[in-house]
């Protein structure tokens, strides 16, 4: 049992640790002591009640009637560790031993057992699960900070093959800054692309981010070398994880579901190039955007948006003070959209960085 003061003390400590950045829980495993019993300390002193231990000590300190004993639980590390054995989990272990008519202990037991001795680990030849780290969090304040690439599939007439759509994103504006239509997939035409982009655009700043998930022409040399060369800063998505790079695959739902997209397959290179060429125009200056407030992604590009939603806001504002009785709150949000974030951290905050330098 802990004392009344020790508990005061490791409230305070813990306490300081939170105000300082840590986790509470991280803080509480440090403590020895759970969270839920640092919630239980609050409350009694909060309701003004003594931190003093109601337990008696003999129940305190009661050793549980199911606990295994020493040579109990030697003789599961024994078999655990069996050359039979030694590459199977418990949930495979202990039915095997009752086949034999054996008990020891139940699966739980068996892996708590393996914890508290550090031999709870990747058991057998396959390889480890491997723990993913999140990608990292991106902020775009402007235009020309973040860009967003990925490479979609475009039929053609002949069955079973297809045109690549290669199409360069601006986070920030939404705003397609270059595209091209292949037949093949390759990073020499991805680097090509990228070159033609900054050179169209302007940016000749290293600070510039591209991201991209972990497709062979993302990743290949030809491409890494190029941004190295542009002072492009390579982001990558997690493998298999098509929510990582959102602001690409929502521009490629958008193609492929707005009405103007062909009923049937491309009959040429050329005639896919046409088709895009059009939808890029059409979708740069004339697609009003709805993550956007409704504006195009060149007017949000060149700042437009902000006169633009002001002057709606103005409207808006005038029509309800000519008709009062048609409004029951504030008129519509009008407020241009701010920041925009790439794969956000939880509270935006941690393991993000900002870009806050222009590209251009």
């Amino acid at each position: 049992m802990i004392a009344p003061d020790q508990k005061q003390l490791v409230i305070t400590h813990i306490d300081e640790a939170v105000r300082s950045g840590a986790r509470e829980a991280a803080a509480c495993e440090v403590a020895t002591i759970s969270s839920r019993s640092l919630r239980r300390w609050r409350k009694s002193l909060a309701c003004g009640q003594s931190l003093e231990d109601r337990r008696k000590a003999s129940a305190a300190l009661r050793i549980p009637a199911n606990r295994l004993s020493t040579e109990e639980v030697a003789a599961v590390l024994e078999v655990c560790n069996q050359p039979e054995y030694r590459s199977l989990p418990p949930s495979q272990i202990v039915p095997q031993l009752a086949d034999q008519e054996r008990y020891l202990a139940s699966e739980s037991t068996f892996y708590r057992i393996l914890r508290l001795t550090d031999q709870q680990h990747h058991r057998g030849r396959a390889q480890k699960r491997q723990v993913v780290a999140a990608p990292k969090s991106w902020c775009a304040t402007g235009p020309l900070r973040t860009w967003s690439w990925d490479i979609t599939y475009l039929a053609s007439a002949v069955r079973g093959e297809f045109y690549r759509l290669y199409l360069i994103l601006d986070v920030y504006s939404r705003a397609i800054m270059g595209w091209e239509v292949h037949a093949e997939e390759s990073a020499e035409h991805a680097s090509e692309l990228v070159r033609k982009a900054c050179l169209k655009h302007g940016v000749h700043q290293s600070g510039l981010v591209l991201h991209s998930d972990n497709g062979s022409p993302m990743k290949g040399s030809t491409m890494l070398s190029t941004l190295q060369r542009l002072g492009v800063v390579p982001s990558f998505s997690r493998p298999s994880v098509s929510n990582d790079n959102p602001y690409s695959e929502s521009l490629f739902r958008t193609l492929k579901y707005t009405p103007a997209y062909p009923s049937k397959p491309f009959d040429s290179l050329d005639a896919a190039r046409q088709w895009v060429q059009t939808f890029v125009t059409w979708y740069n200056e004339s697609h009003r955007h709805s993550a956007l407030k409704f504006v195009t992604p060149m007017q949000r590009h060149r700042g437009e948006d902000v006169a633009i939603l002001a002057e709606r806001n103005r409207i808006y504002e005038a029509a309800k003070a000519s008709r009062p009785e048609r409004w029951t709150g504030e008129t519509r949000n009008w407020n241009p959209v701010g920041d925009v974030w790439l794969n956000p951290p939880k509270n935006k905050t941690e393991n993000a960085v900002e870009i806050s330098t222009k590209a251009a």
